[in-house]
């Protein structure tokens, strides 16, 4: 007799699955009527030897009968039976079976027992797993979540009920988006499409999971999702255990609110700044708006008084809001009773979990009604701003849009994020009137470094002086040369305050000049020791007996590096400066032993260049002494340090500069002297860039010229430009036929501009004047200033260069 096809289960780890488990058939007198061969298989009776016997008479041992036929009875009664029973084998021994036993109805209105077994041990197991799996959706305390391959919901246990609120029933059969908030369910569905298309696992993911019933609910989760298969390798879905860590989360910020706070408040000397670095670190991750209101005292350098609060000014407002009704710069009135007044009054913060568990608070300020009705305003924290045991005024940190109130340990962060900006304040205040008036000096002396020279790519930083003296005259300086080169900078003048910035501010315009000029390292040395010992004995007669300023340019140091990216030969000379350091593209560093020569001012002594060649991609290191100085005079250790960030050859040059202040600077603290750091990573034209041609000087020479100059212009795409340079290289190889003796060197280099250059061995200087109306020559010179951007003329040892530049943008 056939099996009947009903349907049990579908899982092939279910021991009773079709295929899995033993299968038999009883008619409604208990005779075997159907037999399958894993019946056989598992009991050793062939259908033969069982359709047609009574059950008893087969499969049960006497011993047995009793309690079997209880079982029957109660299957009968009950329309069904699961459990477990011994079955005699057919050799004789007992074999454990669990069986499950339902009744069905035939067509013809008749019934029969549908048996199915399998191992006890297997079922046994079976059932284990199911307990688990139970355990895992009733009872526990980690979220459990299953998703179809729709990736819409199957089940969720209670523990996600729980966390979220949301009735564990809900979530079934939609998809995120239909119960999470949108900027939340997006990563989630992403994170189970993943899941689904690559069987790739995640561990400890950490999203936000916000409920759209309740959106203004902070909760954050990790998440582990994994793809669920069956045995054949049939994708059933994912499953995703999911663990509140909303405290972790806060914690975590709020320590990282103080770390980052260290390094953003307090970057300045200026008390209006500091307050809204204070602001706005708040609104970070701790408050939705915060005000800083000063004593006006404060705000304009003065001493507050002891034991009295004075008027409050706002001087921060983060974010920007116009419905607050004190703006920034406004005077802030506070009655007696408000809280911001009891935080002064008692010198402690003043929490305000939920405002309107204290209605009273509104009739204190009546103005405040407004922020509380237009932005939802519910939970405040009011701390006092107190440095040195004087107060200096308060913060105030309010909530709209987070739904949870403020916590003690919100309140314990804005206490120390207060303290830590009181003191910045404080210092802003005792040092404002000084530092303001000596900065806007320095700074407008130093130059705005270009970002697209051909030569180099440059960063750099200047850092202030932090003491009591004031700022220094450290300086630096990246001037674009001829023919494509570069001079970098960097000088010392000694002393600080105004006098020294004063003398800064004419150094490096002195050596800006001399640049210009196209000297020799060595030569713009001597030049500005000549103008120092001016400027000294200029001073020292309108001194009238105060050495202070004198002091401040004799002994001054500079050094001066310049650097052609064709040759890729840099040449340097220094003036009692640090030597600098240079870098390699293999990461080797090392320190330039060219020779130190005096202080700038002392007269009598010579200088020396000192050239070598850089390759491609080389750092050039410059800086003055407080670099080094900075680390308590640990020399020896900055410069260890210096040497292993400036090893990091390919880094970005902001991010080396960056690292080197990091690593030099002791932490929290700013430097006693002015620090100067130029970093230069050198470039190389490519030699498509650069055609050179070496004429004879002849007749034909300006010819050879404009054939050259036209056929390398064509080259480079260039022939706007082809008629306007084949004049000015004519006119310049005619200048030199006219003038000089020995070849001349025509060279066009194109970078941001194109670059035409003759070279001659002549050093007389031509010269541009306004040629008569019966004059037969004189005009080239003329004609090519007028043609060209800029023109000048260089020097060398063995002649000059005469070059002129015509920009590419014109073209």
């Amino acid at each position: 007799m056939g099996m009947p096809s009903t349907h049990f289960s579908e899982s092939p780890e279910d021991p009773f699955a079709l295929g899995r488990g033993a299968s038999a058939v009883l008619d409604a007198r208990g005779t075997v009527v159907g037999w399958s061969a894993r019946a056989r298989e598992l009991l050793g009776y062939p259908a033969d030897k069982v359709l047609g016997r009574a059950w008893q008479d087969v499969l049960v041992d006497a011993e047995d009968l009793h309690v079997v036929r209880s079982v029957v009875v109660d299957a009968v009664q009950a329309g069904g039976w699961f459990g477990v029973l011994p079955v005699r084998h057919r050799d004789g021994h007992r074999v454990q079976m669990g069986f499950r036993a339902r009744v069905i109805t035939r067509e013809g209105g008749g019934q029969e027992w549908l048996l199915v077994g399998a191992p006890a041990a297997e079922v046994i197991a079976w059932q284990r797993d199911r307990a688990l799996l139970d355990g895992l959706y009733r009872r526990s305390p980690i979220g459990l979540v299953t998703y179809g391959p729709d990736r819409k919901v199957i089940r969720v246990n209670r523990a996600v009920e729980k966390a979220s609120g949301v009735p564990a029933g809900a979530p079934v059969g939609h998809h995120p988006r239909e119960f999470m908030v949108a900027e939340d369910a997006g990563p989630t569905d992403d994170r189970v499409r993943h899941v689904l298309e690559t069987g790739e696992p995640l561990i400890f993911t950490e999203q936000s999971a916000r409920a759209r019933h309740d959106p203004g609910r902070e909760r954050i989760v990790s998440v582990s999702a994994f793809r669920m298969e069956d045995s054949s390798g049939r994708v059933l879905g994912v499953a995703e255990t999911i663990q509140d860590v909303t405290d972790r989360h806060r914690a975590q910020r709020r320590l990282a609110l103080l770390n980052e706070a260290s390094t953003l408040i307090g970057t300045s000397l200026d008390v209006t700044q500091t307050a809204r670095e204070l602001a706005q670190v708040a609104v970070r991750g701790l408050a939705d708006h915060c005000s800083v209101d000063l004593l006006t005292s404060v705000t304009l350098g003065d001493e507050p008084v002891a034991g009295t609060a004075g008027p409050l000014l706002r001087a921060a407002l983060a974010p920007p809001e116009p419905r607050v009704p004190y703006q920034e710069g406004e005077v802030v009135p506070l009655l007696p009773e408000s809280p911001q007044a009891r935080c002064l009054t008692e010198r402690r913060p003043i929490l305000e979990g939920l405002l309107s568990l204290r209605p009273e608070w509104y009739a204190v300020d009546r103005r405040r009604i407004e922020i509380a009705s237009g932005l939802g305003v519910h939970s405040l924290i009011a701390v006092p701003l107190v440095a040195r045991g004087l107060v200096l005024g308060v913060v105030s940190l309010w909530r709209s849009r987070h739904a949870e109130p403020f916590e003690d340990d919100d309140a314990a962060v804005a206490q120390e994020l207060s303290s830590r900006a009181a003191v910045s304040i404080d210092n802003a205040r005792r040092f404002t009137q000084q530092q303001s008036a000596a900065l806007t000096l320095q700074r407008s002396l130093l130059p705005s470094v270009a970002s697209d020279l051909p030569a180099v790519e440059v960063a750099c930083r200047y850092l202030p002086a932090s003491g009591e003296p004031g700022i220094g005259g450290d300086w630096f300086d990246v001037i674009p040369l001829s023919g494509a080169r570069v001079a970098l900078v960097v000088g010392d003048v000694v002393g600080h305050g105004i006098h020294a910035a004063a003398s800064m501010g004419r150094l490096r315009a002195s050596a800006r000049t001399l640049a210009s000029l196209d000297l020799e390292p060595d030569e713009v040395m001597a030049r500005l020791d000549d103008l120092v010992s001016l400027l000294a004995a200029e001073l020292e007669a309108n001194a009238e007996g105060n050495h202070t300023a004198i002091e401040q340019v004799v002994g001054a140091t500079c050094l001066y590096a310049v650097y052609d990216p064709v040759s890729q030969r840099c040449s340097l000379a220094r003036a009692g400066h640090p030597a600098p350091l240079v870098s390699t593209p293999d990461g080797e560093v090392t320190v330039l032993e060219l020779p130190a020569g005096p202080p700038l001012g002392l007269g009598g002594l010579p200088f020396e260049t000192y050239e070598l060649d850089l390759p491609e991609g080389s750092l050039l290191t410059l800086y003055t002494n407080g670099l080094l100085e900075a680390r308590n005079g640990n020399v020896d250790a900055a410069l260890n340090d210096l040497h292993t960030c400036l090893g990091y050859v390919t880094e970005p040059l902001e991010q080396t500069c960056h690292a080197v202040i990091e690593a030099l600077l002791p932490k929290d603290h700013r430097p006693i002297d002015d620090i100067a750091l130029l970093i230069a990573r050198t470039r190389v034209l490519q030699p498509q860039n650069v055609a050179s041609w070496e004429l004879p000087l002849e007749a034909t020479a300006a010819a050879r010229a404009r054939e050259l100059t036209a056929a390398q212009l064509t080259e480079w795409e260039l022939p706007e430009l082809a008629f306007t340079t084949e004049l000015v290289a004519s006119e310049l190889v005619t200048n030199a036929y006219r003038y000089a003796t020995g070849p001349a060197t025509l060279r066009l280099i194109r970078t941001h501009c194109l670059i035409c250059e003759v070279s001659d061995t002549s050093h007389t200087s031509p010269h541009l004047r306004r040629a008569l109306s019966t004059d037969e020559g004189g005009r080239g010179l003329f004609l090519v200033a007028q043609l060209t951007e800029r023109w000048g003329t260089r020097y060398t040892h063995d002649g000059k260069t005469v070059w002129t530049e015509q920009p590419l943008s014109a073209t």
